[in-house]
């Protein structure tokens, strides 16, 4: 039984499984809280995402559907995304037995737990924060880029070993190297995405290479106008079947991309706008699997101003890249690291006898 906001619907149809669709917060809440966000140094922009946005206003939404689901279906453990606090709250008082599965780094994702969100929790049963805390903690990064403090940590490899899709032939008769970029859905939202997409792409113009772009559903391919004769745009393409060919991947630092091009053995440049990205990018240059278009420290409007002033250095620092073999060296040792990890399957029976 899987519960999702309603926008997942359509996916959960496509897969299958049983499910239901539990609310999201107010319109009128998500314009007060996402308005706030870009101005917002990064502290506060995350004290105000993880206390008031997921601590706050996503569990009261989600709660009633998932006490619902619990109550009917009486699992035998809950599994929730470290963000997803509507499900922890549902497990606590059921006294089932719950894991967590981590998007960022460990040590940040503990910090938010123990640091930021803990008051809120606690103030709906107390001790809570650190009751999670204990739980299992479900992580794909490796340990050598992410020492966790989590008591039981168990790490994973993204999926089995199956066979990657062709990618269709975009780019006829064209062999240069396969770049790909991405800013994710959160960044297009923001506004200043597709203009810093778009110029993103100008600032390659020159490369001699096949560059593929994702959009994320939020925002209409068209909307990036005319597009060199060697880029190509979609709104989304399984990422597994880019990274299976591409030579390298550029990114705002989202942990889903930075983390499945590692997997790949994909080295990466870095853009950080918000949220973990930065702490990302530095993760990835301190590697040596690949290099940061800037620091990103600051908040989402000052880092993506940082951002467009460095864009005339993205070119030299993607061609060093793909020209220093170092980089995909340093990229392939993390891949094999994240492939002895855990299978999806061995994970999934370790989960189902409890043997975390």
């Amino acid at each position: 039984m899987v519960v999702v906001p309603a926008i997942l619907a359509t996916t959960l149809e496509e897969m299958g499984v049983e499910y239901r669709l539990g609310d999201e917060p107010t319109s009128e809440d998500a314009t007060r809280v996402w308005s706030q966000f870009s101005a917002l140094e990064r502290r506060d922009a995350a004290r105000l995402v993880e206390r008031e946005w997921f601590a706050h206003l996503c569990l009261e939404a989600m709660l009633p559907t998932v006490e619902a689901a619990v109550r009917d279906w009486s699992p035998e453990l809950v599994v929730r995304e470290t963000c997803e606090y509507a499900a922890a709250v549902a497990a606590d008082v059921a006294s089932i037995r719950h894991v967590q599965v981590g998007i960022s780094t460990a040590a940040a994702e503990s910090r938010v737990l123990r640091g930021l969100v803990a008051p809120t929790l606690d103030e709906r049963r107390m001790g809570l924060a650190e009751r999670v805390f204990h739980a299992p903690y479900l992580t794909k990064f490796p340990a050598s880029l992410d020492p966790s403090p989590y008591p039981t940590t168990v790490r994973y490899r993204e999926r089995e070993d199956v066979a990657a899709r062709p990618l269709p032939d975009w780019w006829p008769g064209n062999n240069a190297p396969l770049i790909y970029v991405t800013l994710g859905t959160m960044a297009m939202r923001l506004g200043a995405g597709t203009r810093l997409l778009r110029e993103v792409l100008d600032a390659l113009k020159d490369l001699d290479a096949r560059i593929l772009v994702t959009m994320g559903p939020s925002t209409r391919p068209e909307e990036l106008g005319v597009v060199s004769k060697n880029v190509h745009v979609e709104a989304w393409v399984e990422q597994a079947d880019v990274l299976n060919v591409a030579a390298l991947v550029i990114c705002h630092g989202g942990s889903g991309t930075v983390f499945g091009a590692l997997a790949a053995g994909v080295p990466l440049v870095v853009a950080p706008m918000f949220a973990d990205q930065p702490t990302n990018a530095k993760l990835v240059a301190d590697a040596g699997a690949g290099l940061a278009l800037a620091e990103g420290g600051g908040s989402a409007e000052v880092n993506t101003r940082e951002l467009f002033e460095r864009l005339p250095l993205l070119a030299t620092l993607v061609d060093g890249v793909l020209r220093e073999e170092r980089f995909a060296l340093a990229a392939r040792g993390l891949a094999v690291e994240l492939g002895d990890a855990d299978s999806p399957a061995t994970l999934a029976r370790r989960l189902a006898t409890d043997d975390l």
